[in-house]
């Protein structure tokens, strides 16, 4: 089906999988989907890619009714040993869709072409379940916080703004 379904299959993870038909002029794909699933916010979690100040990628996971701190996630990417960086900031979309094989809006963190360092918000540790993109828009992946860290070797961190 995609990348990150069949990495769910191949590593036996404990997943579920939730199709909507995606609405083109959603304003935000993430609240699109709590919406149309009928989940909270707080369980559905959105996949951005930052670029450092030293030039590499890295991804946050975070729920979709909340904004990345950047100088949260390069502490947490330093603190966590992933990578040494000062500061982070939104990565170009073309480099992006490159590194991840997914095109914007349906970037999944399961699954990447290139496997990049990554940090979940820590929120996520409070639900039973949460929900990612599937790798394309309308197609979304519940699974436990502690498989989706496990798979991808991610570190928990508070990355939002308050």
């Amino acid at each position: 089906m995609t990348p990150a379904i069949d990495l769910a299959k191949k590593r036996g993870l404990d997943y579920r999988i939730h199709e909507y038909t995606h609405d083109s002029h959603a304003a935000s794909f993430g609240l699109e989907a709590a919406e149309k699933l009928g989940v909270a916010a707080v369980q559905v979690f959105k996949t951005l890619v930052v670029s450092t100040d030293t030039g590499d990628l890295a991804v946050a996971i975070l729920p979709v009714d909340k904004t990345l701190n950047f100088k949260k996630m390069a502490k947490a990417l330093s603190a966590n040993k992933l990578l040494s960086c000062k500061k982070v900031q939104m990565a170009d979309p073309k480099q992006v869709e490159r590194s991840t094989g997914y095109v914007l809006g349906g970037v999944s963190p399961l699954g990447q072409k290139k496997r990049l360092k990554t940090v979940i918000d820590s929120s996520a540790q409070d639900q039973t379940t949460v929900y990612v993109s599937g790798g394309r828009r309308g197609l979304e992946i519940e699974l436990p916080p502690a498989q989706l860290a496990n798979t991808l070797d991610a570190h928990f961190s508070a990355i939002t703004d308050e």
